[in-house]
């Protein structure tokens, strides 16, 4: 089973000593279109820094609600504020959980990163994103995947930018809150705690889950339930925030 996920604004600073031009991304085929990419990043930001700058993994650079869900983290102030996967559920987010970044395309969860910033729907240089990904995708990163369920978490922007082909097991995600009194309410922002929490529920899971069956299981551990219809998912949370 994998997870795609899309990236996040908010990305954490620093890194090591490794830089963008000698870490080896997933999906070598898109390196030509990454560097296409990259160099247009370069001439719009004045960026000139980014090709030697720090990098660390991808599932660390990227901070949002639904990579803090992942990584277990709770508010401020509490003891779990600061929680990382551990070495053996990072070791299974790295076959399990690909990201779908607006300026690398599809990378592997612990693929080395350095900082940036880039919205999906915007031109680089004249560069659209939705016109240079897709097929690229298609040929080199799609083509690959395995015949295994593809639990899509990703935005719309990101799913745009490299849609799956039909021949892909793909099932996108709907996330509604259930209120005590049993009437459900579709989750939009707050949607990607669930996300997150669904992914974590399968990467500290004892046994990786390989099937819907087992997802729903792992799910029903952390207190998420899922409803499936085709290739839609309905992710009932009991937690709005």
């Amino acid at each position: 089973m994998l997870f795609l996920i899309p990236p996040s604004e908010t990305k954490a600073t620093g890194g090591g000593s490794i830089n963008i031009t000698k870490a080896h991304l997933t999906f070598g085929g898109l390196d030509p279109v990454r560097d296409k990419v990259l160099e247009a990043y370069i001439q719009a930001t004045g960026d000139t820094q980014i090709k030697s700058a720090a990098t660390m993994p991808a599932i660390h650079r990227y901070t949002g609600t639904i990579y803090g869900a992942i990584h277990g983290r709770g508010l401020k102030g509490t003891p779990t504020a600061n929680n990382f996967l551990n070495t053996d559920e990072l070791s299974r987010a790295r076959t399990m959980v690909l990201i779908q970044s607006a300026l690398f395309g599809v990378i592997a969860a612990t693929d080395l990163i350095p900082n940036y910033k880039v919205s999906p729907s915007k031109l680089i240089c004249g560069i659209n994103l939705k016109r240079v990904w897709p097929q690229v995708h298609n040929e080199f990163a799609w083509a690959r995947l395995a015949k295994e369920p593809v639990i899509d978490l990703r935005s719309k922007a990101y799913a745009e930018l490299a849609p799956l082909p039909a021949e892909v097991d793909a099932y996108t995600v709907n996330v509604f809150v259930e209120r005590e009194d049993g009437t459900r309410e579709q989750l939009n922002h707050f949607n990607k705690k669930a996300k997150g929490q669904l992914v974590r529920s399968a990467l500290v899971a004892a046994k990786e889950p390989k099937t819907i069956a087992e997802l729903k299981a792992c799910a029903k551990k952390v207190g998420l339930k899922l409803e499936v219809q085709a290739k839609e998912i309905t992710l009932i949370t009991k937690d709005a925030n």
